[in-house]
């Protein structure tokens, strides 16, 4: 059973870069209903990148659909976050969030940045 999330693979990369980013579940995610990734730039609220529910479905917001892709990895227990073409605006801390039925689990973040 999850009791926490951490995220892992933030950076500072190029405009047009890739960057992957991996959010780890301290226990089995096969019981977790949906995983997701959001981000939150400096003065912004949080917002939705990625969902990724138990059957597979994803979602993707407008902004990253092409450029972005969610999978998960129930053998390992990983959520993975594949971002290809960044761009400034996607300069961000990144946050991986768990939901179960009655508890929802968030990481602490990892920084993207984009440098030109």
């Amino acid at each position: 059973q999850v009791q926490s999330v951490e995220e892992s693979g933030g950076g500072l990369v190029q405009v047009g870069g890739s960057l992957r980013l991996s959010c780890s579940a301290s226990g089995s995610i096969d019981s977790v209903y949906a995983m997701g990734w959001y981000r939150q730039a400096p003065g912004s609220q949080r917002e939705p990148v990625a969902v990724i529910v138990r059957g597979g479905g994803t979602h993707l917001a407008n902004s990253v659909t092409g450029r972005f892709t969610i999978s998960r990895d129930n053998a390992n227990n990983t959520l993975v976050l594949q971002m290809n073409s960044l761009q400034p605006e996607d300069t961000a801390k990144y946050y991986c969030r768990a939901t179960s039925v009655g508890n929802t689990y968030w990481g602490h973040g990892t920084q993207v940045t984009l440098s030109s």
